[in-house]
Protein backbone atom coordinates (compact mmCIF):
# COMPACT_ATOMS: atom_id res chain seq x y z
CA UNK A 1 0.00 0.00 0.00
CA UNK A 2 1.56 2.78 -0.76
CA UNK A 3 2.11 6.62 1.39
CA UNK A 4 -1.12 7.80 -0.34
CA UNK A 5 -3.33 5.71 0.12
CA UNK A 6 -2.77 5.46 3.74
CA UNK A 7 -2.92 8.97 3.91
CA UNK A 8 -6.60 8.49 2.46
CA UNK A 9 -7.80 5.74 4.36
CA UNK A 10 -6.55 8.34 7.34
CA UNK A 11 -8.35 11.27 6.34
CA UNK A 12 -11.71 8.70 6.04
CA UNK A 13 -11.05 7.32 9.45
CA UNK A 14 -10.75 10.58 10.81
CA UNK A 15 -14.47 11.75 9.52
CA UNK A 16 -16.02 8.54 10.53
CA UNK A 17 -13.77 9.42 14.07
CA UNK A 18 -15.35 12.80 14.10
CA UNK A 19 -11.49 14.61 14.27
CA UNK A 20 -11.44 17.95 12.65
CA UNK A 21 -10.46 18.36 8.54
CA UNK A 22 -8.21 20.95 7.36
CA UNK A 23 -10.06 24.78 7.61
CA UNK A 24 -10.13 24.88 4.18
CA UNK A 25 -12.52 22.35 3.49
CA UNK A 26 -14.51 23.10 6.52
CA UNK A 27 -14.94 26.59 4.62
CA UNK A 28 -15.90 25.30 1.91
CA UNK A 29 -19.73 23.93 2.89
CA UNK A 30 -20.46 28.18 3.02
CA UNK A 31 -21.28 30.08 0.18
CA UNK A 32 -20.65 33.31 -0.01
CA UNK A 33 -22.69 36.01 -1.97
CA UNK A 34 -20.79 36.57 -5.46
CA UNK A 35 -20.93 39.20 -8.03
CA UNK A 36 -20.04 42.35 -6.09
CA UNK A 37 -19.03 45.40 -7.74
CA UNK A 38 -16.09 47.08 -5.02
CA UNK A 39 -13.67 49.80 -6.56
CA UNK A 40 -12.15 48.72 -9.16
CA UNK A 41 -12.99 44.97 -8.74
CA UNK A 42 -15.73 42.84 -9.28
CA UNK A 43 -16.62 39.27 -7.88
CA UNK A 44 -17.59 36.82 -10.20
CA UNK A 45 -18.50 33.00 -9.40
CA UNK A 46 -18.31 30.39 -11.86
CA UNK A 47 -19.89 26.92 -11.28
CA UNK A 48 -20.14 23.81 -13.18
CA UNK A 49 -23.14 21.12 -12.29
CA UNK A 50 -23.55 18.12 -13.91
CA UNK A 51 -27.47 18.14 -12.91
CA UNK A 52 -28.74 14.93 -14.90
CA UNK A 53 -31.71 16.74 -16.13
CA UNK A 54 -31.52 13.73 -19.16
CA UNK A 55 -34.74 12.33 -19.71
CA UNK A 56 -34.92 8.67 -21.57
CA UNK A 57 -36.90 10.15 -24.84
CA UNK A 58 -36.95 12.98 -26.99
CA UNK A 59 -39.28 15.80 -25.21
CA UNK A 60 -39.96 14.51 -21.83
CA UNK A 61 -37.51 16.84 -20.48
CA UNK A 62 -40.07 19.70 -21.93
CA UNK A 63 -42.96 17.61 -20.31
CA UNK A 64 -41.57 17.59 -16.52
CA UNK A 65 -39.97 21.35 -17.11
CA UNK A 66 -43.82 22.79 -17.94
CA UNK A 67 -45.67 21.52 -14.95
CA UNK A 68 -42.98 23.43 -13.00
CA UNK A 69 -42.94 20.98 -10.36
CA UNK A 70 -40.58 18.02 -10.65
CA UNK A 71 -39.42 17.08 -7.52
CA UNK A 72 -35.59 16.54 -9.05
CA UNK A 73 -36.01 19.90 -11.13
CA UNK A 74 -36.81 21.50 -7.90
CA UNK A 75 -33.96 20.16 -6.07
CA UNK A 76 -31.61 21.34 -8.70
CA UNK A 77 -32.66 24.73 -9.01
CA UNK A 78 -32.38 24.58 -5.15
CA UNK A 79 -29.06 23.31 -5.61
CA UNK A 80 -28.58 27.09 -8.02
CA UNK A 81 -30.10 29.15 -5.98
CA UNK A 82 -27.85 28.36 -2.73
CA UNK A 83 -24.94 28.51 -4.88
CA UNK A 84 -26.34 31.75 -6.76
CA UNK A 85 -22.94 31.44 -10.08
CA UNK A 86 -23.10 34.44 -11.36
CA UNK A 87 -21.76 31.84 -14.77
CA UNK A 88 -23.08 28.46 -14.46
CA UNK A 89 -22.54 25.63 -17.16
CA UNK A 90 -25.46 22.93 -16.95
CA UNK A 91 -24.25 19.13 -18.32
CA UNK A 92 -26.73 16.52 -18.81
CA UNK A 93 -30.26 19.20 -20.29
CA UNK A 94 -31.65 17.75 -23.15
CA UNK A 95 -30.98 20.05 -25.58
CA UNK A 96 -34.39 21.26 -27.65
CA UNK A 97 -33.79 22.88 -31.41
CA UNK A 98 -36.13 26.11 -29.76
CA UNK A 99 -34.17 26.71 -26.40
CA UNK A 100 -37.78 26.02 -25.04
CA UNK A 101 -36.48 23.60 -22.49
CA UNK A 102 -34.29 26.11 -21.19
CA UNK A 103 -36.71 28.62 -21.24
CA UNK A 104 -38.81 26.25 -18.49
CA UNK A 105 -35.72 25.79 -16.65
CA UNK A 106 -35.53 29.49 -15.86
CA UNK A 107 -39.40 30.85 -15.75
CA UNK A 108 -40.38 28.12 -13.59
CA UNK A 109 -38.16 26.87 -11.57
CA UNK A 110 -35.16 28.98 -11.51
CA UNK A 111 -37.16 32.39 -11.12
CA UNK A 112 -39.06 31.07 -8.17
CA UNK A 113 -37.63 30.85 -4.84
CA UNK A 114 -37.58 26.95 -3.76
CA UNK A 115 -38.05 25.77 -0.37
CA UNK A 116 -37.61 29.77 0.54
CA UNK A 117 -34.43 30.04 -1.20
CA UNK A 118 -34.24 33.22 -3.29
CA UNK A 119 -34.82 33.27 -6.84
CA UNK A 120 -32.40 33.28 -9.06
CA UNK A 121 -31.97 34.86 -12.68
CA UNK A 122 -30.11 34.89 -16.05
CA UNK A 123 -30.96 36.84 -18.80
CA UNK A 124 -28.32 35.50 -21.04
CA UNK A 125 -28.10 31.67 -22.29
CA UNK A 126 -26.07 29.95 -24.76
CA UNK A 127 -26.87 26.59 -25.86
CA UNK A 128 -26.71 24.22 -29.15
CA UNK A 129 -26.59 20.98 -30.94
CA UNK A 130 -24.10 18.14 -29.41
CA UNK A 131 -23.26 15.17 -31.23
CA UNK A 132 -24.66 12.63 -28.84
CA UNK A 133 -27.75 10.76 -30.26
CA UNK A 134 -27.10 12.00 -33.39
CA UNK A 135 -27.13 9.33 -36.21
CA UNK A 136 -23.23 8.41 -37.60
CA UNK A 137 -24.87 5.80 -40.10
CA UNK A 138 -22.30 3.73 -39.22
CA UNK A 139 -21.33 1.05 -37.18
CA UNK A 140 -19.41 2.17 -34.41
CA UNK A 141 -19.50 -0.27 -31.77
CA UNK A 142 -18.62 -3.31 -34.40
CA UNK A 143 -21.42 -5.48 -33.51
CA UNK A 144 -22.97 -5.34 -37.26
CA UNK A 145 -25.45 -3.71 -37.34
CA UNK A 146 -25.72 0.12 -37.86
CA UNK A 147 -28.39 2.31 -35.32
CA UNK A 148 -29.22 3.10 -31.79
CA UNK A 149 -27.36 4.78 -29.05
CA UNK A 150 -23.84 3.55 -29.57
CA UNK A 151 -23.66 4.12 -32.88
CA UNK A 152 -24.30 7.60 -32.80
CA UNK A 153 -21.49 10.32 -32.92
CA UNK A 154 -21.77 10.57 -29.47
CA UNK A 155 -23.43 7.58 -26.88
CA UNK A 156 -27.57 8.85 -26.88
CA UNK A 157 -30.99 7.45 -27.96
CA UNK A 158 -31.75 10.93 -29.55
CA UNK A 159 -30.26 14.04 -31.01
CA UNK A 160 -29.71 16.21 -27.97
CA UNK A 161 -29.75 13.85 -24.97
CA UNK A 162 -27.15 15.09 -22.23
CA UNK A 163 -26.88 17.94 -24.03
CA UNK A 164 -25.32 21.24 -22.05
CA UNK A 165 -26.02 24.79 -21.83
CA UNK A 166 -24.51 27.98 -20.55
CA UNK A 167 -25.95 30.84 -18.19
CA UNK A 168 -25.00 33.59 -17.39
CA UNK A 169 -25.83 37.28 -15.60
CA UNK A 170 -23.10 39.02 -17.96
CA UNK A 171 -23.82 39.37 -21.73
CA UNK A 172 -22.49 36.40 -23.66
CA UNK A 173 -20.71 37.57 -27.09
CA UNK A 174 -22.50 35.28 -29.69
CA UNK A 175 -20.95 36.61 -32.39
CA UNK A 176 -17.76 35.39 -31.25
CA UNK A 177 -18.58 32.21 -30.05
CA UNK A 178 -16.35 28.88 -31.38
CA UNK A 179 -18.21 25.43 -31.38
CA UNK A 180 -16.21 22.33 -31.97
CA UNK A 181 -18.84 19.62 -32.77
CA UNK A 182 -17.74 18.55 -36.41
CA UNK A 183 -13.62 18.21 -35.37
CA UNK A 184 -12.83 15.05 -36.40
CA UNK A 185 -10.81 13.18 -34.07
CA UNK A 186 -8.43 12.04 -36.96
CA UNK A 187 -7.36 15.06 -37.67
CA UNK A 188 -5.76 15.52 -34.27
CA UNK A 189 -2.06 14.95 -34.92
CA UNK A 190 -0.34 11.97 -32.47
CA UNK A 191 -4.41 10.93 -31.84
CA UNK A 192 -5.43 8.10 -29.19
CA UNK A 193 -7.69 6.93 -32.16
CA UNK A 194 -7.76 2.69 -32.17
CA UNK A 195 -7.79 2.93 -35.82
CA UNK A 196 -7.71 -1.34 -36.29
CA UNK A 197 -10.84 -1.40 -34.57
CA UNK A 198 -13.01 1.14 -36.49
CA UNK A 199 -11.72 0.29 -39.74
CA UNK A 200 -10.37 2.84 -42.09
CA UNK A 201 -13.68 3.88 -43.38
CA UNK A 202 -15.12 5.44 -39.32
CA UNK A 203 -11.36 6.11 -38.30
CA UNK A 204 -11.73 9.22 -41.40
CA UNK A 205 -15.25 10.25 -40.25
CA UNK A 206 -15.44 9.96 -36.27
CA UNK A 207 -15.98 12.92 -34.43
CA UNK A 208 -13.21 13.79 -31.48
CA UNK A 209 -16.45 15.52 -29.45
CA UNK A 210 -18.68 13.12 -27.73
CA UNK A 211 -20.95 16.00 -27.26
CA UNK A 212 -19.64 19.66 -27.99
CA UNK A 213 -16.43 21.58 -27.19
CA UNK A 214 -17.79 25.34 -27.17
CA UNK A 215 -15.77 28.70 -26.35
CA UNK A 216 -18.05 31.24 -25.40
CA UNK A 217 -16.75 34.53 -24.27
CA UNK A 218 -18.61 36.42 -21.74
CA UNK A 219 -18.32 40.33 -21.03
CA UNK A 220 -18.01 41.39 -17.63
CA UNK A 221 -17.17 45.13 -17.33
CA UNK A 222 -14.56 45.39 -19.92
CA UNK A 223 -13.05 42.22 -19.33
CA UNK A 224 -13.82 39.01 -21.64
CA UNK A 225 -13.00 35.98 -19.90
CA UNK A 226 -13.55 32.69 -22.63
CA UNK A 227 -15.95 29.95 -21.23
CA UNK A 228 -14.31 26.55 -22.27
CA UNK A 229 -17.10 24.00 -22.20
CA UNK A 230 -17.18 19.99 -22.61
CA UNK A 231 -18.44 16.96 -20.92
CA UNK A 232 -15.88 14.32 -22.12
CA UNK A 233 -17.29 10.90 -22.94
CA UNK A 234 -17.14 8.47 -19.70
CA UNK A 235 -13.55 6.27 -20.25
CA UNK A 236 -15.86 3.22 -19.76
CA UNK A 237 -17.96 0.96 -21.21
CA UNK A 238 -15.35 -0.45 -23.71
CA UNK A 239 -13.31 -3.37 -24.60
CA UNK A 240 -9.79 -4.03 -24.68
CA UNK A 241 -9.47 -1.76 -27.33
CA UNK A 242 -10.18 1.33 -24.26
CA UNK A 243 -11.84 3.35 -27.37
CA UNK A 244 -13.65 5.58 -24.85
CA UNK A 245 -10.82 5.58 -22.34
CA UNK A 246 -8.86 6.91 -25.46
CA UNK A 247 -11.28 9.50 -26.52
CA UNK A 248 -11.74 11.11 -23.49
CA UNK A 249 -8.28 11.94 -23.50
CA UNK A 250 -8.00 13.52 -26.38
CA UNK A 251 -11.37 15.32 -25.60
CA UNK A 252 -9.49 16.48 -23.15
CA UNK A 253 -6.47 17.33 -24.87
CA UNK A 254 -8.58 19.20 -27.35
CA UNK A 255 -8.53 22.09 -24.55
CA UNK A 256 -4.96 21.58 -24.02
CA UNK A 257 -3.75 22.38 -27.75
CA UNK A 258 -6.02 25.37 -27.81
CA UNK A 259 -4.84 26.89 -24.93
CA UNK A 260 -1.12 26.12 -26.63
CA UNK A 261 -0.42 28.63 -29.04
CA UNK A 262 1.34 28.07 -32.65
CA UNK A 263 1.71 24.83 -34.02
CA UNK A 264 0.23 23.07 -31.43
CA UNK A 265 -3.32 24.28 -31.90
CA UNK A 266 -2.68 24.52 -35.51
CA UNK A 267 -4.85 21.65 -36.53
CA UNK A 268 -7.99 22.62 -34.80
CA UNK A 269 -10.75 24.37 -36.66
CA UNK A 270 -13.86 25.42 -35.38
CA UNK A 271 -17.82 24.51 -37.10
CA UNK A 272 -16.93 27.73 -39.12
CA UNK A 273 -13.69 26.79 -40.38
CA UNK A 274 -11.76 29.43 -38.09
CA UNK A 275 -8.15 27.86 -37.16
CA UNK A 276 -5.86 27.59 -34.08
CA UNK A 277 -6.38 27.94 -30.57
CA UNK A 278 -6.93 31.10 -27.75
CA UNK A 279 -4.60 33.48 -27.89
CA UNK A 280 -1.99 34.04 -25.03
CA UNK A 281 -3.59 37.10 -23.45
CA UNK A 282 -7.25 35.95 -23.50
CA UNK A 283 -8.53 34.99 -19.86
CA UNK A 284 -10.47 32.15 -19.51
CA UNK A 285 -12.10 29.43 -17.23
CA UNK A 286 -12.38 25.57 -18.24
CA UNK A 287 -15.87 24.71 -16.76
CA UNK A 288 -17.12 20.62 -17.12
CA UNK A 289 -17.46 17.04 -15.89
CA UNK A 290 -14.66 15.95 -17.98
CA UNK A 291 -15.18 11.85 -16.19
CA UNK A 292 -11.56 11.65 -15.39
CA UNK A 293 -9.73 11.86 -12.06
CA UNK A 294 -6.26 12.14 -11.97
CA UNK A 295 -5.36 9.49 -9.55
CA UNK A 296 -8.31 7.02 -9.60
CA UNK A 297 -11.00 5.42 -11.96
CA UNK A 298 -10.62 4.28 -15.53
CA UNK A 299 -9.36 7.33 -16.95
CA UNK A 300 -6.17 6.89 -19.96
CA UNK A 301 -3.38 7.42 -17.91
CA UNK A 302 -2.40 11.19 -17.41
CA UNK A 303 -5.91 12.35 -19.12
CA UNK A 304 -6.85 14.94 -16.97
CA UNK A 305 -3.52 16.12 -16.14
CA UNK A 306 -3.63 17.39 -19.56
CA UNK A 307 -5.37 20.46 -18.17
CA UNK A 308 -4.30 20.32 -14.58
CA UNK A 309 -0.76 20.98 -15.14
CA UNK A 310 -0.87 23.22 -18.42
CA UNK A 311 1.26 26.19 -18.01
CA UNK A 312 -1.93 28.59 -18.50
CA UNK A 313 -4.19 26.77 -16.21
CA UNK A 314 -4.33 27.44 -12.40
CA UNK A 315 -6.14 24.21 -9.89
CA UNK A 316 -7.26 25.56 -6.86
CA UNK A 317 -8.73 22.31 -5.88
CA UNK A 318 -12.15 22.81 -4.50
CA UNK A 319 -13.47 20.38 -2.03
CA UNK A 320 -16.26 19.64 0.97
CA UNK A 321 -16.48 17.92 4.10
CA UNK A 322 -19.69 15.93 2.64
CA UNK A 323 -17.23 14.16 0.07
CA UNK A 324 -15.14 12.65 3.08
CA UNK A 325 -18.17 11.51 5.34
CA UNK A 326 -19.11 9.94 2.40
CA UNK A 327 -16.00 8.08 1.26
CA UNK A 328 -16.16 7.33 4.90
CA UNK A 329 -19.97 5.91 5.14
CA UNK A 330 -20.04 4.14 1.61
CA UNK A 331 -16.47 2.25 2.17
CA UNK A 332 -15.75 0.03 -0.99
CA UNK A 333 -13.97 0.99 -3.26
CA UNK A 334 -13.08 4.37 -1.93
CA UNK A 335 -11.07 2.25 0.85
CA UNK A 336 -8.65 1.99 -1.63
CA UNK A 337 -8.07 5.13 -4.09
CA UNK A 338 -4.91 6.81 -4.05
CA UNK A 339 -6.53 10.53 -4.53
CA UNK A 340 -7.58 12.66 -1.37
CA UNK A 341 -11.46 12.30 -1.19
CA UNK A 342 -12.07 15.91 0.41
CA UNK A 343 -11.55 16.58 -3.66
CA UNK A 344 -14.53 14.28 -5.07
CA UNK A 345 -16.95 16.14 -6.80
CA UNK A 346 -19.35 12.75 -8.08
CA UNK A 347 -20.75 10.08 -6.05
CA UNK A 348 -20.74 6.69 -7.39
CA UNK A 349 -21.44 3.17 -7.03
CA UNK A 350 -18.64 1.85 -4.67
CA UNK A 351 -18.72 -1.61 -4.88
CA UNK A 352 -17.19 -3.10 -6.67
CA UNK A 353 -15.91 0.30 -8.48
CA UNK A 354 -15.27 2.90 -9.25
CA UNK A 355 -16.15 4.74 -5.88
CA UNK A 356 -16.56 8.44 -5.62
CA UNK A 357 -14.32 10.44 -7.92
CA UNK A 358 -13.01 14.02 -9.04
CA UNK A 359 -14.44 14.15 -12.08
CA UNK A 360 -16.33 18.15 -12.20
CA UNK A 361 -13.84 21.44 -12.81
CA UNK A 362 -13.34 24.55 -12.62
CA UNK A 363 -9.78 25.62 -13.94
CA UNK A 364 -9.65 29.83 -14.25
CA UNK A 365 -6.69 31.05 -16.34
CA UNK A 366 -3.42 32.31 -14.31
CA UNK A 367 -3.62 35.76 -14.74
CA UNK A 368 -7.58 35.33 -13.17
CA UNK A 369 -7.51 36.02 -9.50
CA UNK A 370 -9.00 33.46 -7.34
CA UNK A 371 -10.54 34.48 -4.22
CA UNK A 372 -12.33 31.35 -3.12
CA UNK A 373 -13.30 27.76 -4.28
CA UNK A 374 -15.70 24.64 -2.86
CA UNK A 375 -17.70 21.43 -3.69
CA UNK A 376 -21.02 21.88 -2.58
CA UNK A 377 -21.54 18.37 -1.08
CA UNK A 378 -22.97 19.33 2.41
CA UNK A 379 -22.27 17.16 5.70
CA UNK A 380 -24.88 14.95 6.58
CA UNK A 381 -27.50 16.60 8.94
CA UNK A 382 -25.98 19.81 7.39
CA UNK A 383 -28.34 22.16 5.68
CA UNK A 384 -28.28 21.06 2.04
CA UNK A 385 -26.98 17.62 2.70
CA UNK A 386 -30.61 16.55 1.65
CA UNK A 387 -30.19 17.86 -1.86
CA UNK A 388 -26.90 15.62 -2.57
CA UNK A 389 -27.05 12.23 0.04
CA UNK A 390 -30.44 10.03 -0.56
CA UNK A 391 -30.70 7.80 -3.26
CA UNK A 392 -31.87 7.76 -5.41
CA UNK A 393 -30.26 11.05 -5.62
CA UNK A 394 -32.92 14.30 -5.68
CA UNK A 395 -30.63 15.67 -7.83
CA UNK A 396 -28.05 13.98 -9.32
CA UNK A 397 -24.77 11.69 -8.71
CA UNK A 398 -22.91 14.82 -9.09
CA UNK A 399 -22.01 18.19 -7.50
CA UNK A 400 -22.06 21.52 -8.14
CA UNK A 401 -18.46 23.18 -8.26
CA UNK A 402 -17.93 26.59 -7.71
CA UNK A 403 -14.67 29.10 -7.96
CA UNK A 404 -14.68 32.96 -6.86
CA UNK A 405 -12.95 35.46 -9.06
CA UNK A 406 -12.10 38.67 -8.86
CA UNK A 407 -11.47 40.59 -12.35
CA UNK A 408 -10.43 44.23 -12.25
CA UNK A 409 -13.43 46.49 -13.42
Amino acid sequence: MTSRVTRRRALVAAAAAGLGLPAAATAADAAPAPARHSGRFRRMRVATFNASLNRSRAGQLLEDLATGEDPQIRAVAEVIQINNPDVLLLNEFDHDADGAGMDLFREKYLQVPQNGKSAVFYPYVFTGPVNSGVPSGMDLNRDGTVGGADDAWGFGEFPGQYGMAILSRFPILTDQVRTFQNLRWADMPSNLLPTEYYGPEISAALRLSSKAHWDVPVQIGPSTVHVLAAHPTPPSFDGPEKRNQRRNSDEIRLWADYLSPGRRSSWIVDDAGVQGGLAPQEQFVILGDYNSDPLDGDSWPGAIDQLLTHARVQDTRPRSTGAVEAATTQGGANLDHVGDPQFDTADFGDAPAPGNLRVDYVLPSRPLQVVSSAVYWPSPGQPGSELTGVHPFPTSDHRLVRVDLQLRS
